[in-house]
């Protein structure tokens, strides 16, 4: 596989320029986070290196035989099923393979030369592209993205979101392509089939070009990060965090050299104004010269970002803001959850996290209100005034401007609105704009600063980062972290909970379990109580293994003794041989018998990983359909068995000595 070489790409629509001179490569094993502001130009420049769109200057670069797959942000299949939908990606294939029939009916009719020709040139395609493969390939995808049998034959109109943008990763995998490009995978997946996602792309052999905005993410996954600011992009070796750092490092640089030459020029210009009519106009004639030479640092737009602003102070309300007390709802027949009880004291900040489909928003909605729990108790304390944000922003008058929705809505003169949408990233004439004309992300950042204005002290949010770009979602993050009252947030972005939440709460199976800490402290808390898990399970496989092998060991004891004087010496023999070792074991130090037990506990863990090694070779449909080969790993199987029993027999004599 080469390397996509991307060199001087320029883009305007009209007079609006995207993006100009922009130069980077993508090699193999290359993972790149492409970042920037929405309307930026990412996705049309993803679209320009796919040959989607043209550019009105510079090329791409990439060899014939390479290959894209791309996850597009908004998936558009056609009507049919989900295998229907699969299929559509072996097209060529499949258009081949039917090519191939016609033309072995014409050869059984008539044996001409051309058509022998036509054959060979279709069936050596055809096996190029591995036609006779492409049904297993989609199985193994699909069942990999955790697909099933049962939703092969399921309308793809029905899938939701998060089970859409599956299908267009599937697709994009069952050709295998030698680049990978990425368009907000992660937008509507929950975080276990994030942390899925990550862990296959980490281990992706080709190039992968990722748009996204989930931070976390991006630290799990990139190896460099290519930012498209000020219609150009800059590369950045690391992850997301290592970014920000040399990028901050870098501005404070620019900074610092752009303030210095200021200065060199200001004290210059004023050695001129002074001197350039006296006896040293010569050389001030110089330094006007130099002037005009120098190149002179121009400091990048400052970003847009969170400025402080004073909100109201919401009114003091009960230590208790609010209680579940064995709450359940259902749907129908379908529990969605039960017996779950909860408490948020004043000032708590609350992640809630859980699997698509655990019921984390319906649970939101009996908080709130919104409907009534189907056993249990809601209680709402004293004075607590709650402000919703769902995901559908139904409090927005699409009619209005932003700076009437603000205004009106809360009394405010224009210079205070101002104030508040700036901080929100609405600037200048921005705020005379339609609400309805916005996008999604504008449309929330205004929803999000209209529930803070509402002197609301308990913000109940549903999302509240979808849709929102990188700097958007530090405003949401800047603004939370200044709240002075108390929110519950559910949200799949794992950044942004690591940054307000102080308490993380984990709905799953119906069922509600508390965390004190943010999410990082959270997974900390899985992770170990999941080694703890298999350590016990490891521990009983073990015991149960022993019991197994101490019981096979009397029984072949017993088998040898009933057969024969030979049988029987040699059991006699092997017993006297055990005693001796047993002997010398107890003559060891304590030192040395501990070790020698460490010593044998680890190679019982190799032989048995050499095992579970040989089972997987065991099961392997190509290892199946050859009987030579699935003969001689039947019979290394039986050996390592005996291996890990006579194993067993040493350290159970050491662990008795």
């Amino acid at each position: 596989m080469g390397i996509l070489k991307v060199m001087g790409l320029k883009k305007a629509f009209g007079i609006d320029e995207l993006f100009h001179d922009v130069n980077f490569e993508v090699g193999r094993g290359d993972r790149v986070g492409f970042v920037g502001a929405n309307g930026a130009g990412k996705t049309t420049l993803m679209k320009i290196l796919m040959g989607q769109e043209e550019s009105d200057a510079g090329m791409v670069q990439l060899d014939s035989a390479d290959t894209i797959g791309y996850v597009e942000q908004q998936a558009d299949f056609g009507e049919g099923t989900l295998y229907d939908e699969f299929r559509r990606a072996f097209e060529d294939v499949i258009e081949l393979g039917e090519r191939k029939r016609e033309l072995e009916k014409k050869i059984a009719v008539d044996h001409d030369e051309e058509t022998m020709k036509a054959y060979s040139k279709v069936v050596e395609q055809f096996e190029r592209l591995e036609g006779y493969d492409y049904e297993s390939r989609i199985r193994r995808i699909a069942f990999g993205l955790g697909f099933t049998e049962a939703e092969f034959a399921k309308d793809v109109q029905h899938f939701s979101g998060g089970q859409k943008t599956r299908i267009c990763l599937a697709k994009a995998l069952l050709r295998e392509p030698d680049f990978l490009f990425l368009d907000e995978p992660t937008n509507h997946l929950d975080i276990h089939m994030i942390e899925w996602l990550e862990g296959f792309l980490k281990s992706y052999k080709g190039g992968v070009l990722i748009i996204s905005h989930d931070r976390y993410f991006l630290d799990k996954v990139a190896t460099r990060i290519i930012e498209l600011e000020n219609k150009t992009v800059t590369s950045y070796e690391g992850n997301y965090t290592y970014f920000m750092k040399v990028k901050t490092q870098r501005r404070a640089a620019l900074q610092s050299a752009y303030e210095k030459q200021q200065e060199h020029i200001r004290k210059t210009e004023e050695y001129i104004r002074k001197y350039k009519a006296g006896i040293k106009a010569k050389q001030a004639r110089g330094r006007q010269s130099q002037l005009n030479r120098l190149e002179r640092i121009v400091l990048p737009p400052e970003e847009a970002s969170f400025n402080y602003f004073a909100l109201n102070t919401p009114p003091e309300c009960a230590q208790r803001v609010a209680e579940l007390e064995d709450v359940a709802f259902s749907f129908g027949a379908h529990a969605i959850f039960s017996h779950i009880s909860l408490l948020i004291r004043r000032g708590d900040g609350v992640a809630l996290v859980g699997p698509n489909g655990a019921g984390k928003t319906t649970l939101l909605r009996v908080l709130v209100g919104e409907i009534e729990a189907a056993a249990g108790r809601v209680k709402i304390g004293s004075r607590v005034k709650i402000g919703y944000f769902s995901q559908q922003h139904e409090g927005l008058h699409k009619e209005n401007t932003v700076l009437e929705e603000i205004m009106y809505e809360y009394g405010i003169d224009e210079e205070q609105a101002r104030k508040y949408l700036g901080a929100f990233l609405f600037h200048g004439d921005e705020v005379l704009r339609r609400i309805g004309d916005l996008s999604g992300g504008e449309q929330s950042r205004v929803a999000f600063l209209k529930l803070m204005l509402t002197g609301a002290n308990f913000l109940v949010l549903d999302e509240p980062t979808n849709h929102l770009d990188i700097p958007a979602r530090e405003a949401v993050e800047e603004a939370l972290m200044a709240y002075p009252g108390t929110f519950l947030a559910v949200s799949h972005d794992r950044y942004f909970l690591d940054k307000v939440a102080n308490c993380t709460l984990e709905l799953e199976d119906g069922q509600l379990t508390e965390y004190l800490g943010n999410y990082s402290y959270y997974l900390m808390k899985k992770e170990l109580a999941a080694a703890e898990a298999e350590e016990e399970r490891l521990e009983k496989e073990k015991a149960q293994k022993l019991k197994e092998a101490r019981e096979k060991d009397k029984q072949a004891r017993v088998a040898k003794k009933n057969g024969g004087p030979d049988a029987q010496t040699a059991e006699r023999d092997k017993e006297a041989n055990a005693q001796a070792e047993l002997g010398r074991i107890q003559s060891m130090s304590e030192a040395k018998r501990t070790e020698m037990i460490q010593r044998a506990e680890a190679e019982i863990a190799m032989a048995e990983a050499e095992l579970k090694g040989l089972e997987y070779q065991m099961n392997d449909p190509a290892v199946q359909a050859d009987p030579v080969k699935s003969q001689e790993i039947a019979e290394a199987y039986a050996a390592k068995e005996e291996e890990i029993v006579q194993r067993y027999e040493k350290w159970e004599r050491l662990t008795e000595a």
